[in-house]
């Protein structure tokens, strides 16, 4: 077993492993309100982690290390999580009146008939969902399984690092963790909302799309802002990392804007729009109530209203800390920059809560 869903823990960093960069976060709480204590983000090296497989454990090792000792922090265990594509969910009906061991053996005797991998490449873990509409005898079961490589690897990089894996958690869940705070933001709140989030990473784009607080539909597909990168080292004779820094901090010739930053705009609009046909094709939907941007591409500038023209669909950019406290450690304006790359560190970061 895993900790997928995990249980009672003290504080947790979140550590978000994307193809680009690693994110940490560190949150505490008081009341009802959250505090950043500290966070940092760091680039990886191209290629050490390849559509968020990790490919270089030694070279994501050392950007943890240099990460945690940026970030100033004292916490050295820590919530990661793997991408919703490594991971096959199954909601399963059970026997109410079994305690949590009577059901582990049982799903360990069973698990063949739900998982498509020989059993000892998988590490599992389940929730108990609640009574199970259909019969009240039965409870409704979450089950989730990994391919065990996926968990080692995240374990074997962050021991590099000196730090410890308390929580094994997926993308998804975290991201809808994340958005119970974005959804105090939002005009017209509600049981009944049907919110796209949208998070477009350096190379992938995955749509989560929740109602009621959760997720029911998410794909992921390849597109991400490092085009837009590649487009600016192409097209002025950079380098990589020199694309990578204009980009956040301008300063490109007269034609960027309407040569590079304008298609790459239409091109974001484009992908947002395709994805949300591909979930109205698949589901009992037709609509959502909000798009909400998040990922490194999130807040170039001017995209949310063209998203909001395209779709016709009120839009919005995540910041899932503007009623947060900010601790000393933390640069508050470089956090409000970053924000909506951090959704899923924030979402890690509050398993500390659970």
């Amino acid at each position: 077993m895993f900790g997928l869903f995990g249980k009672k823990s003290s504080a947790v960093l979140g550590v978000d492993i994307s193809s680009s960069s690693v994110k940490l976060l560190e949150l505490s709480k008081t009341g009802d309100r959250y505090k950043v204590e500290s966070y940092a983000v760091e680039p990886l090296p191209a290629n050490a982690v390849v559509e968020k497989n990790i490919t270089d454990v030694e070279a994501v090792g050392e950007v943890l290390k240099r990460v945690a000792s940026k970030s100033r922090t004292g916490v050295k265990q820590v919530a990661v999580a793997v991408s919703g594509s490594a991971v096959i969910t199954k909601l399963i009906q059970m026997d109410g009146g079994l305690n949590e061991f009577e059901m582990e053996d049982q799903i360990a005797l069973e698990a063949d008939q739900y998982i498509p991998y020989p059993l000892d490449e998988v590490a599992i873990d389940f929730e108990v969902q609640g009574a199970s509409e259909t019969n009240p005898d039965q409870v409704d079961v979450l089950l989730a399984a990994c391919r065990k490589e996926n968990v080692d690897i995240r374990e074997d990089a962050l021991e590099i690092a000196s730090l410890t894996t308390k929580i094994v958690d997926v993308e998804a869940y975290a991201l809808e963790r994340a958005y119970s705070l974005i959804e105090r933001q939002l005009e017209s709140q509600g049981e009944e909302l049907v919110v796209a989030i949208v998070d477009i990473g350096a190379t992938m784009t995955t749509l989560s799309v929740l109602a009621e607080g959760k997720t029911v539909y998410t794909r992921e597909q390849i597109f991400g802002g490092k085009q837009l990168t590649e487009e600016i080292q192409r097209r002025y004779g950079l380098s990589l990392e020199e694309a990578g820094l204009a980009k956040k901090q301008g300063g490109l010739p007269d034609d960027y804007d309407s040569e590079v930053l304008t298609p790459f705009r239409e091109a974001v609009v484009q992908q947002v729009a395709r994805a949300l046909q591909f979930f109205f094709g698949a589901s009992q939907y037709n609509a959502v109530d909000y798009v909400v941007l998040a990922g490194g591409t999130a807040s170039i500038q001017g995209l949310t209203e063209m998203v909001e023209e395209k779709t016709g669909t009120p839009t919005l950019v995540a910041n899932p800390f503007a009623d947060m406290a900010v601790g000393s450690r933390v640069n508050a304006s470089a956090l409000g920059n970053d924000a909506p790359s951090l959704m899923i560190a924030c979402g890690l970061a509050m398993r500390s809560f659970d």
